[in-house]
């Protein structure tokens, strides 16, 4: 396929890509005739003729090719739910892999040729004139297109020139289509507190839509929603890219990579190595990725997006020198070499890491998930000596400047164009917190209000998260003890009836619960390195976490056993406090509930055969109202008869009952009920099967049913008179 690009590239001829397939804010840009800031789009705008149907791009076939290429990735259908497809095996990413891989290379001067090509390689296509003058995008005069103009004939002598505007066009094409949905100008004026409150307004009135007759505002949706959201699979090939360009980028020679090395004998390659990211890429990944962390679901899918954030801000991984291996992985400290990249893209790490903890902050950490991007992040900002590059970074930019520079920074000043997109690139600034204020107010206004990630707001966050782990430990090791009492075996047990059956239920739903012991070790080894990074980089003292894990009441009383909710005593009994309710939402405390109302009447268990029941409950209430009389009569007896009586034939537990609502208490007096007979024990699975064990072993014992019956019988009066006579020795201790 790409023989048969290069092949039409040799003709001179030109093919309309629809300005409505690009993204938003280009497409904007362009119907209003304002010239976007890239070159890509340079002389390429076919205004349409009498009577045509709209405007369009004239592109070479490379270009043409890329385009649709790269579109493909955004417009594609969503495969159907019960068709799951690894990304990476994939045709589309693996071609893009291999694009990436030949266009950016990492070793040579000059890209590899297209074996047998038969087109032969193409020199940089003539750019065309636009019909209608463009005003310059973000600049206030037109010096920029008349310099192009003025110049546009004189292209660099080296022929390395010609091939890499291939590269150049390849990045442009996947950073403009795959990344640029979001403009500069409407992330800042979303910072504004009167934009926001704006939005504020328009939810509100969409929320209250059809309630009241007031309309939403158009206007304020227009003019502050970018509708563009991107898939997984668009963020994964997107993190694909970030890959290939940090590899592209450290391929550069270290003598090559200083500022001071930029002269006329550096090939243009070696120039596009050194100026891709800071050119092309940072400003659409930041606003790219600030869109994905303020508005992606708050569920495990975040991962994609995290990994490619966490990608970009680690170049150190994709350098061609690997680290010595070492036993100790936090021996692997990051080099002082990266800090003008930790500086150059200092909100990428400090702005968005903000972002992060405002998520985090909404999240169930018990989730073995979400345990693990919280992990992962602090486990890659707590790696050696990069905390200290970002606060060195974040010093730099706070320090007090005796001259404000004009904003309209010399770093972000489009180059002028010839042969190539970069043949005419201005060196990089020398003084390096201009530097880091040029990147700062470039992407934030010059009104924005910077948050230091070491300062006392952010630690606050960091506090309020590491309270939120210690919580989320507390949880999952209480959820990891109630799994290990009802053991495998225990259902089974629990349907026989030889198991005790908790009927009121327990902690919230959780996918611990499903996956087993091994998640909820893994969330806690997660939970537990995470609090460890955490304490690493923002030097969190075991003094500080103690009190977090005092002020959420986890401690456990002498015999290892929760505590009761958090709760003030009133007038009608336990009130329960803020924290109080807190706890019990999140499963780390609980009541010790009882069944209150009339134990004949609780709803028919699982173990329990239900028609038998049913039948057992008729028969035991005709005797309860035949013989009523009776039974009180013997139960008031002081002697030992009147003692046998009354264990058998009053409610069991009532006396011994925990009452703890007022309302319970009041109910309970209006329930009050003389002696009674209850039969239900007879309708469950474990009784009848322990009776038919008893018969099965006296039939071996040649012991016919009836005699059995007798001896059973027998057996069980021996046991309650025993048990008479220890209750009531018990009483008589109490009193």
């Amino acid at each position: 396929m790409m023989k048969l690009v290069y092949k039409l590239q040799a003709e001179d001829y030109k093919f309309d890509f629809p300005v409505s397939y690009l993204p938003g804010p280009v497409k904007a840009s362009i119907q209003e005739r304002v010239l976007p800031d890239s070159p890509l789009y340079h002389n390429k705008v076919q205004f349409p003729t009498t009577g045509g149907l709209g405007l369009n791009l004239a592109l070479n076939p490379f270009e043409y090719y890329m385009f649709f290429f790269a579109l493909s990735l955004i417009t594609q259908k969503p495969l159907p739910g019960a068709l799951h497809i690894r990304t990476s095996d994939c045709a589309y990413f693996i071609l893009v892999d291999r694009y990436l891989s030949w266009f950016l290379p990492t070793e040579g001067s000059v890209l590899p040729q297209l074996s047998s090509s038969p087109g032969g390689p193409s020199p940089s296509p003539a750019p065309r004139t636009p019909a209608i003058p463009f005003a310059s995008y973000g600049l206030h005069h037109t010096s920029l297109l008349k310099r192009h103009v003025s110049h546009q004939t004189s292209v660099n002598a080296d022929p390395a020139s010609h091939e890499i505007w291939r590269s150049e066009t390849l990045l442009q094409v996947f950073v403009e289509m795959w990344l640029h949905h979001y403009s500069l100008e409407m992330y800042q004026k979303m910072q504004s507190p009167h934009a926001k409150l704006e939005v504020l307004h328009y939810r509100l009135s969409v929320s209250s839509a059809l309630h009241s007759p007031a309309q939403p505002s158009l206007q304020a949706l227009h003019a502050y929603q970018e509708s563009f959201t991107p898939t997984e699979e668009h963020v994964l090939v997107v993190r694909l890219l970030l890959k290939h360009l940090h590899a592209f980028s450290n391929s550069l020679k270290p003598e090559q990579v200083s500022p001071s090395a930029h002269s006329h004998a550096t090939s243009p390659l070696e120039e596009f190595k050194r100026a891709a990211v800071p050119r092309f890429v940072q400003q659409k990944l930041y606003l790219f990725l600030q869109h994905c962390f303020g508005h992606w679901p708050l569920d495990a899918s975040f991962r994609a997006v995290l990994e490619m954030w966490l990608s970009y801000l680690q170049p150190w991984r994709y350098a061609p020198e690997k680290p010595a291996p070492s036993s100790d992985c936090q021996a692997r400290c990051v080099s002082e070499r990266w800090a003008p990249f930790v500086q150059e893209n200092l909100l990428m790490y400090t702005k968005l890491f903000v972002g992060f903890l405002s998520r985090a902050l909404r999240t169930d950490l018990v989730s073995p998930k979400n345990a693990l991007m919280v992990f992962r992040v602090a486990k890659v900002f707590a790696q050696p000596n990069l905390a200290e590059m970002i606060q060195k970074g974040e010093q730099l930019f706070l320090e007090p400047e005796l001259v404000i520079p004009h904003r309209q920074h010399r770093l972000f000043t489009a180059p002028t164009f010839t042969g190539s997109f970069l043949s005419s690139w201005p060196p990089a600034v020398t003084d390096t917190s201009f530097r880091v204020k040029s990147h700062v107010y470039s992407l934030e206004g010059q009104d924005c209000k910077y948050t230091p990630m070491f300062g006392p707001e952010v630690r606050t966050l960091v506090l309020r998260l590491a309270q939120l782990i210690t919580q989320a430990k507390q949880t999952a090791k209480s959820i990891s003890d109630q799994c290990g009492e009802s053991t495998p075996g225990h259902p089974f047990l629990s349907w026989l009836g030889f198991c005790s059956t908790d009927t009121n239920g327990s902690y919230p739903a959780n996918d611990l619960d499903e996956m087993g012991q091994d998640s909820v070790r893994k969330t806690d080894e997660y939970l537990e390195k995470a609090l460890e990074y955490l304490c690493q980089m923002f030097r969190l003292s075991e003094a500080q976490l103690a009190q977090l894990t005092l002020a959420l009441g986890t401690t456990q009383d002498e015999n290892g056993k929760k505590q009761l909710p958090d709760c003030i005593v009133g007038e009608d009994g336990l009130i329960l406090t803020p924290l109080g309710r807190y706890q019990i939402i999140n499963g780390l405390r609980r009541f010790d509930i009882e069944y209150q109302g009339d134990l004949e009447l609780q709803p028919i268990r699982s173990y329990e055969i239900a028609s038998l029941v049913r039948m057992l409950f008729r028969l035991s209430s005709a005797i309860n109202c035949r013989f009523a009389g009776q039974m009180a009569a013997l139960c008031s007896r002081a002697d030992f008869l009147g003692s046998f009586c009354r264990y058998h034939l009053t409610e069991p537990g009532v006396t011994g009952r925990h009452l703890l609502s007022p309302v319970a208490r009041e109910s309970a007096a209006s329930r009050a009920r003389g002696p009674r007979l209850s039969l239900r024990f007879l309708g469950s699975y474990r009784t009848l099967l322990s009776l038919l064990l008893a018969f099965f072993v006296a039939s071996l014992f040649c012991i016919g049913p009836l005699p059995c019956a007798l001896l059973l019988m027998l057996g069980y009066l021996l046991y309650a008179v025993a048990m008479t006579l220890l209750t009531e020795r018990s009483k008589l201790h109490q009193l």
